[in-house]
């Protein structure tokens, strides 16, 4: 019987994706369909969302994570699909009041939950206070990370967590932002934490 042929690269791979399943976020509802598996019409689950105030009925494959049900059928596109295993944060929404990474939790388990994205954290045409201050102090450069940076911002406001620029950074760490407009951030959610 022959041995498998272990190399550097499996062995990195492997560990790399032991780790990123253990980061900060929450992880309960791992989302791993077979990027080949195509499940049939009489595996589709009726699914419906309660997304920004409104009722979504979706017809989806059990496997789909809520980024893709999201992105893909509700044509809700603020949310970004960065790393798609959970390290990055671009894809930050709130269940229920809670942030959670949406490309690793599946969008069946968010039944009967509320579910927040980017486009309904404004009210009544108002700019969230988090995406204001986003604009005047410009926490962003090229973008892409924004939307999961303010709904990580907001939640960790909610949470309380702004008593230092310390404690933002480290309640922020599951979020990357390749650009290193880290401390723009910080001063934004600074200001937008005192209107809170």
């Amino acid at each position: 019987m022959d041995e498998p042929n272990l190399t550097r690269r499996l062995l990195l791979a492997g560990t790399a994706g032991g780790l990123a399943l253990r980061s900060h976020h929450s992880r309960a509802d791992v989302a791993a369909p077979s990027p080949t598996a195509r499940a049939t019409p009489d595996q589709m689950e009726h699914v419906e969302l309660q997304v920004n105030g409104q009722r979504l009925p979706l017809t989806l494959d059990p496997r789909t994570s809520l980024l893709d049900a999201l992105r893909e059928h509700a044509g809700l596109t603020g949310t970004k699909k960065g790393c798609d295993r959970g390290a990055c944060g671009a894809c930050t929404v709130h269940v229920d009041g809670r942030r959670v990474v949406s490309c690793l939790t599946l969008a069946a388990r968010c039944e009967g939950k509320a579910v927040t994205t980017i486009e309904g954290l404004s009210a009544h045409g108002e700019l969230h206070p988090v995406q204001a201050a986003f604009l005047h102090h410009d926490g962003f450069q090229c973008g892409y990370c924004t939307p999961g940076q303010i709904m990580s911002a907001a939640a960790l406001i909610r949470e309380g967590h702004t008593k230092s620029d310390g404690e933002i950074r480290e309640w922020m760490s599951g979020n990357i932002c390749r650009c290193g407009a880290y401390p723009n951030i910080v001063t934004a959610i600074r200001d937008a934490a005192k209107e809170g």
